[in-house]
């Protein structure tokens, strides 16, 4: 399953936003403002929103400047969460949000929805950076 949230522009260079995003505490700043748990241990950060389990997302991968990548920290579920950054000039940097998951389809039924909300939210959320 693939969700791929809106292109943002932030006034930012494209370092800055790498540099933004490469600090865990600050996905805290674009989660949804009913956001009930947010804890950084190293690379990794756990969240809870209401009606979902807490989720742990960890590091996976930084290509300076143009991805930060998170995944799952457990094998249950299988997803990535990538921060592609595009620079367009020396304060202008797009940014698009894209959800990659393996599930059965049964569970990509159900949580489609709630998924594309997420994302949404927090491409809405980065506009504001």
């Amino acid at each position: 399953m693939n969700i791929d949230g809106n292109i943002v522009t932030v006034e930012k260079s494209a370092e800055e936003v790498f540099n933004y995003f490469s600090e865990l505490q600050n996905f805290k700043e674009i989660m949804p403002e009913n956001i009930q748990k947010f804890e950084v241990d190293g690379d990794s950060f756990l969240f809870g929103l209401p009606g979902m389990p807490e989720i742990r997302l960890v590091l996976k991968e930084k290509t300076p400047f143009s991805n930060i990548t998170l995944g799952a920290a457990s094998s249950k579920l299988s997803f990535t969460l990538a921060a592609d950054i595009s620079e367009i000039s020396e304060n202008k940097t797009e940014v698009q949000l894209k959800f990659d998951g393996d599930f059965n389809p049964m569970m990509a039924m159900m949580i489609k929805k709630p998924l594309t909300k997420f994302v949404e939210t927090l491409t809405e959320n980065i506009g504001k950076l």
